[in-house]
């Protein structure tokens, strides 16, 4: 799993293990570890309660809940992502990203792509 955080928005790129296990289990995560033994957790999970995507941080985790219906149609239809928008307490919005992790259309060397989505241009033209 991927994650990428940039101007008022969080995305998350996952393989197709990864969100077969989203599906199946309700939760992927992973994390980032900095100097001094810190980390940064990340964590994806289905919910049935949940109505629209919405992203947390608590206790050097960002996790994303995303309502079950949502992560079923992820796994099991074309569709290339979940994105929704979440309004913050002063009125700011962050947009909240999850999508299947495609392999580059130009193969990276010493880079494993075998667990990622085909690329939808693939044959087409390159990165």
């Amino acid at each position: 799993m991927k994650l990428r955080i940039k101007d008022n928005s969080i995305r998350f790129r996952l393989t197709r293990s990864e969100i077969d296990a989203l599906n199946q289990s309700g939760v992927v995560s992973a994390s980032t570890g900095f100097p001094g033994g810190r980390r940064l957790n990340y964590v994806v999970e289905s919910s049935p309660a949940s109505v629209t995507p919405a992203a947390f941080y608590s206790e050097n985790t960002v996790s994303v809940r995303l309502p079950e219906a949502m992560v079923l149609a992820l796994a099991t239809t074309e569709q290339v992502s979940i994105d929704d928008q979440q309004v913050l307490v002063d009125g700011d919005k962050l947009r909240v990203i999850v999508e299947k992790d495609f392999a580059c259309l130009t193969p990276r060397e010493g880079e494993d792509e075998s667990d990622m989505y085909p690329h939808p241009k693939a044959g087409e033209s390159t990165c």
